[in-house]
């Protein structure tokens, strides 16, 4: 059994992030081997939690995972002291209805591995009536554990000792008071942070925020907190992996796998081929399957359209074996991509997509999908989830669709992915099939 903690907030922006890399660094500085996860479908905090802690970031979640898989997941924390999982959103943020597997939202993540809650709180503006909110996270759901508050944004110690007050009196532990800094916040773009690898100085950032939660926050308490039932002996199974010699882009282009599939694919035996569509390079042509990753293409759409190499050596391969994109890796299978100066930049047209940043339209969330062609990995008719979050407008979209799908909901969406010989492309990024238990 590996115990843990979730760090979680009332909403995005009150610097969970920050506390979460700390903490991480922190407690591994201490000798402990802390096992990182990420609550919901991000695809970037777990590469930085990599850098934090030195050990994989596994994503957890209750409505795109069955039981078995959540299970298997939580497995990677065996010979760890410490789990430290990260909540997306607000605590309690999900879907509107449950789905299959639950509601996706942070605080199910918690009870389902009983995990007890760290609320960061920003207390900026308020004082004693930052109690109220705390005492609201606390009991909104009375069995989930709660752990307590790491205070955030702190003025003054005449701050400090109001809102100790209010947190006094509604029997709140605070676990830790964090001043207010300007420099503790991580550069972002629009999917949220930049990516770990873009980073100018991520290590002494790192180390950086593991030095003021040191000062300002009681490591012991939290790890006395601590508490769960992570079971490191389940029946589930990873994805499974949908080639043997797999090529796959990797480079600030191409970089939004989730952890979980890769580990799967290994774990099988499969072989990871990675190459570079920035540095021109092909994919190996021995692979038995290219696989485009999601990204920012729309960064890097000029060097990808002039990458000639890259580019004839994807075309040769479709010819005869699969390729598949995920959304960014979508959209440069396609015909075009715009980009938001109104640029057109053509990509390696092995699809009839266009796709336009100029006019900008925000996609969020959960996606459940049901082929209707051939994905490498899957036959037709089966049910997958996973989850969309880009800001591209589909121009055309002229290949048969991929498949049906619909949202968390169940209300179909446009976005149906598409087919043409050897390649597909979707605009959800996969996170499972409905027959993994």
């Amino acid at each position: 059994m590996a115990e843990g903690l979730l760090v979680s907030a009332p909403a995005s922006g009150t610097g969970k992030t920050t506390v979460m890399l700390g903490l991480l660094r922190a407690l591994a500085e201490d000798g402990l081997v802390v096992q990182p996860f990420k609550s919901g479908p991000d695809y970037i905090d777990p590469a930085f939690h990599l850098a934090a802690a030195g050990r994989a970031s596994y994503n957890l979640d209750t409505w795109a995972m069955g039981p078995g898989l959540l299970d298997r997941i939580a497995a990677e924390a065996a010979g760890a002291d410490l789990c430290i999982a990260e909540g997306s959103m607000g605590l309690f943020d999900g879907v509107a209805t449950p789905g299959q597997s639950g509601f996706g939202s942070s605080a199910e993540t918690a009870r389902r591995m009983g995990w007890p809650v760290v609320l960061v709180l920003d207390v900026g503006g308020q004082a004693q009536s930052a109690a109220a909110t705390a005492l609201g996270f606390k009991t909104y759901m009375p069995d989930l554990p709660f752990a307590g508050v790491i205070l955030n944004r702190v003025a003054s110690p005449r701050h400090e000792r109001l809102a100790r007050a209010g947190m006094d009196r509604a029997g709140i532990a605070v676990l830790g008071v964090l001043p207010r800094r300007g420099d503790l916040t991580l550069p972002e773009r629009h999917l949220g942070l930049i990516q770990a690898v873009e980073h100018p100085d991520l290590d002494q950032a790192i180390a950086g925020y593991a030095t003021f939660l040191r000062e300002n926050v009681d490591l012991s308490a939290i790890r006395k907190a601590a508490a769960g039932t992570v079971q490191t002996a389940p029946t589930g199974r990873l994805p499974r992996p949908p080639a043997q010699r797999i090529a796959l882009a990797r480079d600030a282009a191409f970089s939004f796998t989730y952890p979980h599939l890769l580990e799967g694919w290994r774990a099988a035996g499969a072989e990871i081929l990675p190459f570079s569509p920035l540095a021109d390079e092909a994919p190996a042509p021995d692979a038995d399957l290219v696989w485009l990753p999601g990204g920012y293409p729309e960064l890097h759409a000029g060097r990808l359209a002039a990458a000639g190499t890259y580019l004839a050596g994807l075309r040769k391969h479709a010819e005869t074996r699969p390729v598949h994109g995920e959304c960014g890796g979508y959209m440069a299978l396609g015909q075009a991509l715009i980009d938001k100066e109104g640029t057109r930049h053509e990509m390696a047209g092995l699809l009839g997509l266009v796709t336009s940043y100029e006019k900008r339209k925000f996609h969020l969330g959960y996606r459940r999908a049901v082929l209707e062609a051939p994905l490498p990995g899957f036959a037709p008719g089966t049910a997958l989830r996973g989850h969309e979050f880009h800001y591209s407008t589909i121009l055309e979209q002229p290949d048969p669709a991929l498949a049906a799908v619909a949202d968390a909901d169940g209300t179909p969406v446009p976005e149906t992915g598409s087919h043409r010989g050897h390649v597909s492309g979707t605009f959800f990024h996969l996170i499972s099939d409905e027959g993994a238990a």
